[in-house]
This record gives C-alpha cells, sequence and structure tokens, in this order.
C-alpha cells in the first residue's frame, strides 16, 4: 500500500521522492463516488495531513510532527490546491492562495544541506510543498507531474513516459474513452466527405 492516501485511493502510482507530497496534495481533491475532498473538513484535513507529514519526513530523513489544522487553515490549503493545481495545467501563477512561504536550510548530520519547512498550520504544508515544487523545478521532475487530461476526470499522475507525453492518468479507462471518441469522429468526418 502506497504511503500516499489521496493518490492511493484513486490507484495511481506515486511521484518519485519528496514529489509524491505534491500528487498527493493534488489528489485530496473529492472525485464523485472515489472519495469526498480530504480538505473538505478540518478533521480530515488533519487525518489526511498527519499521514502525508508522516511519509514526507521518513522520505526526507526528517523528525516532524504533522501540523495542527484550524478551519483557517483548511479553507488556506483548499485555496492552494487550486493555485499549485493551476500551475501544474500551466496556468500563470495569480500569486493568490500562498503569500510568502518562508522555509529554512538545514545542514544535516552526513554534511547535506536540506530544505526544513517552516511556520504553523497551513503555512508549514505550504513551505513543505513549495520546497518540493523548487527542488522538482531544479531536477527537471516537476514537468512530469500533470493533470489527466478527460474532462471531469483531476487526477494528478507522475508521467513516466520516455518523452513526457502522457496526458492520461490511465491510457485504459481515460484513455480509452478519449481515443474511441476521436475515432468515432473521424469516421463521421469520412463518412460525410465520401457523401459530398
Amino acid at each position: 500500500m502506497s504511503s500516499w492516501s489521496a493518490s492511493q485511493r484513486y490507484k495511481l502510482a506515486p511521484a518519485p521522492g519528496g514529489l509524491g507530497l505534491v500528487q498527493d496534495f493534488l489528489n485530496t481533491v473529492g472525485m464523485g463516488e472515489s472519495g469526498p475532498d480530504l480538505l473538505g473538513d478540518t478533521a480530515l484535513a488533519g487525518e489526511w495531513a498527519a499521514g502525508a507529514v508522516r511519509a514526507w519526513a521518513a522520505l526526507r530523513g526528517l523528525e516532524v510532527w504533522p501540523p495542527a489544522l484550524t478551519d483557517v487553515d483548511v479553507s488556506k490549503l483548499r485555496a492552494l490546491r487550486d493555485t499549485i493545481a493551476g500551475l501544474v495545467a500551466g496556468e500563470p501563477s495569480t500569486g493568490r492562495g500562498t503569500g510568502a512561504i518562508s522555509a529554512s536550510l538545514a545542514l544535516s548530520e552526513t554534511g547535506e544541506v536540506r530544505l526544513e519547512p517552516a511556520g504553523s498550520g497551513w503555512r508549514w504544508l505550504a513551505s513543505a510543498l513549495c520546497g518540493e515544487i523548487f527542488l522538482s523545478q531544479q531536477d527537471g521532475t516537476w514537468r512530469r507531474i500533470k493533470r489527466c487530461h478527460k474532462q471531469g476526470c483531476e487526477f494528478a499522475f507522475y508521467d513516466r513516459s520516455k518523452n513526457n507525453s502522457g496526458v492520461w492518468h490511465d491510457v485504459k479507462t481515460c484513455g480509452n474513452v478519449a481515443n474511441l471518441r476521436a475515432s468515432r469522429a473521424r469516421r463521421r468526418e469520412r463518412e460525410r466527405a465520401a457523401q459530398n
């Protein structure tokens, strides 16, 4: 079982390393019968954050506690999720949803410089998320976090295709529907052309 519960409930393979936190955060969105919005209320958000922070901290070798979340924090996290989803979709950032986020650089016992989240509540999570986005932008993996192109499907997935050309979270489900629609449209167009 994946340590990223929001992505796991949709049976999505996690993004590598700490980028899994960003993918999981995006997948907190509720999708029909697959599950509720995990940022829908403070209890659900707190439960998601506890598991996600534990998974992320284990990957990063940090000893941290998940931040306590209030109703205001959860509202801010939903706005941040919308902002990050927009970035994934290639929309220009409006700057709404975050404001200034702080993080610290720390030297580990093994001599590695690492980024450590700062703040409390939603700001701590925003710091961890923005830190992972920054690191993934530096190593070129950020462009592989995508939203499924099927209308009505908002799953965030990590594109593992060799040439980074994936557009559906699952070719067998969302891809087949789109391919079938496109095939039928081409056939109708050929039939119209033959009649003229």
